[in-house]
């Protein structure tokens, strides 16, 4: 995980951006901001009503700290965080949660920091009195532990910014030395992720054709064998959309074969 941003010193402002898909919600917060600015000043750099809205203001508008509700449509807070951490200076991030005293105990032993819901002005004020003190952000393990779901997106840090691509829009994902490239249709994609952790998080999603290599089962058009001219005969697949034949290893093939159905 990347270095966090150092927050404000002293009695600086802190930057803070608010996420909630309610808009009351957001709008209370942003007052409790200003009851408390005496202890604890703040500027308030922007609000969204989704994760992918706050990547977008976030290009445009740096932040020391951004609220999150769990919750949203389109990216929820847990997706926002793990995509943020992946900046060069990520902001610290902070979830407003409505869930239950027991669903939080996971948030607490993750070493992630959390406000109740309705959000009350002492407790946001000794959130970022925390803050201040440069509690350090929680793992990406820990994050993908706490995530309720897959996530909708990949992302990848480019010019100090994430650029999102869409998980559903992956044909194929290849390993290449430290890092995992994933193909679409469009374009190639490089990833700060091992194939290892995407077939955990994605075990319906794709499929290990071999060790360096993972296929979108949607995306497989059909298989063929391969190399009895030119080399060691093997089966490859053939996918939707792109000329590309991934090859599948002999120990492998088994499962594949199952996999598909063949």
């Amino acid at each position: 995980m990347s270095a966090a941003r150092e927050p404000c010193a002293g009695g600086e402002p802190l930057r803070v951006l608010i996420v909630d898909d309610e808009a009351p919600a957001r709008s209370r917060l942003r007052d409790l901001f200003g009851d408390i600015a005496a202890a604890q000043p703040c500027a308030i750099v922007g609000m969204a009503a989704n994760g992918v809205e706050a990547l977008r203001l976030l290009e445009d508008a740096g932040a020391d700290v951004v609220f999150a509700d769990i919750r949203m449509p389109v990216m929820d807070g847990i997706e926002l965080a793990r995509h943020l951490a992946r900046l060069p200076a990520p902001p610290a991030v902070i979830f407003v949660t409505a869930y239950d005293q027991y669903a939080v105990q996971a948030f607490e032993l993750a070493a992630v920091d959390y406000l109740l819901k309705p959000v009350r002005a002492q407790r946001l004020e000794a959130a970022l009195e925390r803050l201040r003190a440069r509690r350090p952000l929680p793992s990406d393990a820990a994050l993908a532990a706490l995530a309720g779901a897959e996530r909708v997106h990949f992302s990848v840090a480019e010019r100090g910014r994430i650029l999102l691509v869409p998980v559903a829009e992956v044909l194929y994902l290849r390993a290449e030395l430290k890092y995992v490239t994933a193909r679409t249709a469009a374009r190639e994609f490089v990833l700060d992720e091992s194939l290892v952790q995407i077939e955990h998080e994605f075990p319906q999603r794709f499929l290990r054709l071999h060790r360096n290599c993972l296929v979108a089962r949607a995306a497989v058009q059909g298989v063929e064998r391969g190399g009895e001219h030119d080399g060691e005969a093997h089966w490859d697949v053939l996918l939707r959309g792109v000329p590309e034949r991934l090859p599948v290893s002999r120990r492998q093939w088994p499962a594949v074969r199952q996999a598909l159905g063949l």
